[in-house]
């Protein structure tokens, strides 16, 4: 039998990534692919870098999408279905919103796949047949199927699966296609799972309920896989590798023979400690995503995220720097106590003390985070249209301290402001760090925001007037 695995993208990330020079793959479809018995033939497409053909037959198509891709996800499954072709969905907004994803698709998957994805390929090669209602397949783990009115049926599985002797993602099926291959790598992989934060914005704590408890993949284990990834670049999808010092450390001395280098994320929270980031740049580490998300202490604090402390970017910038990691930092607008002042000392701060690059965004309240749950309640979400929710192109709910229209024209004049040549001679000149790395994600990213004008443009021309 034949499943063919789709990573399927929304427009804009489609625009803006395709114009960037430093591009990692998902690990999702290739780490699924490696879940799924060799009586299977698999084949894979990531939409970033190959168009889906919705005329092929498979016997199953898998779909994962974010909340922003999942309408053009329902449009892929759509096509497939309409040939008779059953599709299964899962990832982050079939977690999310598993009844509203049940009426696009045959088989819908909530959470991690370990435990469930065998038995759903068990099921379609077995033919099973449920009756309507929720019934435990697997006592050990919980592990149930519910089947719906309409006939979806929707996998769980409660317990939180063990990373110990987790198999090796299928690299095989990572196509470069259109990526710019010299700085293109295969080498994706995880160590760990989980975040012991609980920021109000964040969908890991929904995600998976159980992420505060962190799960470790053996050292060893990792070490192994990274050994035996042929490219030299690596990237750690992991949601806070920092997150337990001691695990951190010990992989960091296991990573340091392999003469790998390697980039990741983590916290404020994790990186005071000087030996963190000793062991973490003899290792190859160069770069580190910190979610600094703003400048303003208060905004901090109302997101649940205190454990960030403005006072400290400055002095963090420089011990990161001396050790010759690059920071890329996740900064956010749109927070309850952001006035319009927000983005002129954001661009000034972040110029200040060298910031290497930045992920710059909108706050987006994803459907069942805290923070979606509380404008909700206050009235504040202003727009349904899961297509918005890429916090790029739409405000999706109602500041407080600035009307939608002026936080979007805020946003994209601090991106623009952030990444003018200008401005990153300025901050490159402070850091000074890794330029091999960081002229060209830079660059990368002020070609992106070519991509991103283009996709907002293409979208407001969709809507009606």
């Amino acid at each position: 039998m034949h499943v063919h695995l789709v990573t399927a993208e929304d427009p804009l990330t489609l625009h803006a990534r395709a114009r960037e020079l430093i591009r990692f793959p998902q690990l999702t479809m290739p780490l699924l692919a490696a879940l799924t018995p060799e009586s299977w033939t698999v084949t894979h497409t990531d939409e970033i870098t190959h168009t889906v053909d919705t005329a092929q037959r498979y016997d199953l198509v898998g779909i994962t999408a974010a909340t922003p891709g999942a309408p053009h996800a329902y449009e892929l499954a759509d096509a497939f279905r309409a040939n008779g072709v059953t599709v299964a969905m899962g990832g982050p907004h079939a977690t999310l919103m598993p009844a509203e994803v049940a009426k696009f698709a045959d088989i819908v998957v909530v959470g991690e796949a370990e435990t469930v994805w065998p038995r759903v390929l068990c099921d379609i090669e077995q033919e099973a047949r449920y009756t309507v209602g929720r019934h435990v397949i697997d006592e050990a783990t919980g592990a149930n199927v519910e089947v719906l009115p309409n006939g979806a049926k929707i996998y769980r599985c409660p317990q939180p699966a063990s990373l110990a002797g987790l198999p090796w993602a299928r690299r095989d099926l990572i196509r470069h296609g259109g990526w710019n291959r010299w700085w293109a790598t295969r080498g994706a992989i995880i160590a760990t799972r989980g975040c012991p934060h609980r920021c109000d914005y964040c969908t890991i704590p929904v995600l998976y309920p159980e992420a505060r408890q962190m799960r470790f993949r053996p050292v060893e284990e990792v070490a192994a896989e990274v050994a035996a990834i042929p490219d030299r670049g690596i990237v750690f999808w992991d949601d806070n590798i920092g997150a337990n010092p001691r695990y951190a450390k010990a992989l960091f001395r296991a990573l340091a023979p392999l003469g790998k280098w390697w980039t990741s994320q983590t916290t404020m929270a994790s990186v005071r400690d000087d030996e963190f980031l000793r062991l973490a740049a003899a290792s190859g580490c160069k770069a580190l995503f910190l979610g600094l998300e703003s400048v303003s202490q208060e905004s901090l604090a109302g997101a649940h995220k205190a454990h960030n402390r403005v006072d400290e970017y400055r002095q963090l910038l420089k011990r990161f720097h001396a050790h010759g990691i690059a920071v890329q930092a996740g900064i956010m607008f749109g927070f309850d106590h952001d006035s319009r002042d927000i983005f002129a000392r954001t661009v000034d701060v972040m110029g200040e003390i060298g910031l290497d690059n930045a992920t710059i965004s909108l706050m987006v309240p994803y459907p069942g985070t805290p923070a979606y749950t509380r404008l909700q309640a206050e009235g504040r979400i202003v727009d349904h249209d899961w297509r918005h929710y890429n916090g790029k192109t739409h405000v999706v709910h109602r500041p407080l301290l600035m009307s939608p229209d002026e936080l979007l024209a805020g946003y994209e004049w601090a991106k623009t402001q952030f990444y003018r040549p200008q401005h990153i001679v300025k901050r490159l000149f402070k850091s000074r760090t890794g330029l091999w790395w960081n002229v060209p994600r830079n660059v990368g990213y002020m070609r992106g925001l070519t991509g991103e004008v283009r996709s907002r443009a293409a979208m407001h021309r969709q809507e009606p007037v």
